[in-house]
């Protein structure tokens, strides 16, 4: 079942957001504020969804604070109605298109 952002938005605006460790050193490490991260939750859109095997299902947020834009991964908890804030950065061209937002092919190589 896919992720609805409207469903994360409420959990933050009900406080329904637990921040992983992982989230709040790279929140350090990039100077980036709780704060961003809400305004990227809050205006920003789901680029990529992922379900793992044995873990929550998870979705890749794209959005922008005074023109610097951003990635926030949020790993949701649909019966709990929890969001879980599991990393942030800022996307790059190695990694993204020039839109930030669609991932680059990786390049296989074929013997």
């Amino acid at each position: 079942m896919p992720i609805d952002i409207a469903s994360i938005r409420h959990a933050f605006s009900e406080g329904q957001v637990e921040w992983r460790q992982h989230a709040l050193v790279r929140l350090l490490e990039r100077n980036i504020s709780m704060e961003d991260v809400e305004k990227i939750v809050e205006k920003g859109d789901i680029i990529e969804q992922y379900h793992p095997s044995g873990g929550l299902p998870s979705c890749l947020i794209f959005g922008k604070v005074e023109d610097k834009v951003y990635h926030v991964v949020i790993a949701w908890n649909e019966l709990e109605k929890m969001a879980y804030v599991v990393t942030v950065y800022t996307p790059d061209l190695k990694h993204f298109e020039e839109d930030l937002k669609t991932r680059r092919k990786r390049e296989t190589t074929h013997d």
